[in-house]
């Protein structure tokens, strides 16, 4: 399967990823929370620019005559996520009877999926969680301030 990619659909694909982790970070740096509006940002770039590199990789995948080896370039965006498991683990702190960081971690793997969606030139579905995940930030955070509760 041969992908051939234009610079105006790569830079459709970049600008949909930075305004998706700019809106991701300006929602945590709003609030106050770690991983903001550079963290989120350079992770959705991250995942992005590995997509594109898989879709510009493509043509060499499969098994070369001869060779024991398969290029399988499904392993690179499956690190990126792996990765940023890693790193979200790494985010969530547990100080007696309270954990933090939960949604600090979560929102590191949603921006993630999110560059890998534009990266691999799903736009729609990569706009529909970017959607769906600011609505489930910004929603869901005023409903629990209303009741006096924190989230982190």
């Amino acid at each position: 399967m041969m992908v051939t990619l234009h610079w105006s659909d790569v830079v459709l694909r970049l600008v949909a990823t930075l305004a998706a982790g700019i809106a991701f970070g300006l929602n945590r740096d709003e609030h106050g929370r770690p991983a903001g509006l550079r963290t989120t940002t350079l992770v959705c770039l991250a995942a992005c620019l590995s997509m594109l590199q898989v879709n510009w990789l493509l043509d060499t995948t499969g098994k070369k005559s001869g060779s024991f080896v398969t290029l399988d370039l499904m392993r690179l965006p499956l690190g990126v996520l792996s990765g940023m498991g890693f790193i979200g683990g790494g985010a969530i702190l547990r100080r007696e009877n309270m954990v933090l960081g939960v949604t600090t971690a979560a929102t590191l793997w949603i921006v993630t999926i999110i560059g890998l969606c534009f990266g691999g030139g799903q736009i729609i579905l990569g706009v529909t969680g970017t959607v769906l995940g600011l609505g489930v930030l910004w929603g869901l955070n005023a409903e629990i301030s209303q009741k006096g509760c924190t989230s982190g």
